[in-house]
């Protein structure tokens, strides 16, 4: 299931990138910082659930999930990956979760080849000791 992002909920600032770069990051406002307020977004109940323990500590006590973009020099190219990460969040907190293992109990049959297999192996080890005392 995709979920559509609302650009009205959507809040962009920009800032300077850390790390190396030189004169371009200390200078260029490129690094993304988005806010998506979820809280007031259309979200049924299951999804929102799934979105806060998906996102973490990037999603603030208010709702709103808080995503940090400065892979790129360039800023269209870091919103643009700010959205796709959002759009990847939302579409994996969508999804339906995955189908839990059912227990099942092992079968008469393996039970006694487990037990035969036990008695077997106990034996072996039990005419590995050393040889009585036999001549007496």
């Amino acid at each position: 299931m995709r979920i559509a992002i609302d650009p009205s909920l959507v809040e962009e600032d920009f800032l300077r990138a850390s790390g190396p770069g030189g004169q371009n990051v200390n200078k260029v406002e490129t690094a993304v910082q988005l806010r998506y307020d979820a809280a007031r977004a259309d979200l049924p109940e299951r999804v929102m659930r799934r979105l806060a323990t998906l996102a973490g500590r990037r999603m603030t006590k208010e709702g709103v999930v808080v995503l940090n973009a400065e892979r790129h020099r360039s800023r269209e190219r870091n919103r643009e990956d700010a959205m796709a990460r959002l759009q990847a969040l939302l579409d994996e907190a969508a999804a339906p979760p995955p189908p839990t293992r059912r227990p099942t109990r092992p079968t008469l049959g393996s039970q006694k080849r487990r037990m035969e297999g036990k008695t077997r192996r106990g034996t072996v080890k039990r005419l590995r000791g050393r040889p009585g005392n036999e001549d007496g």
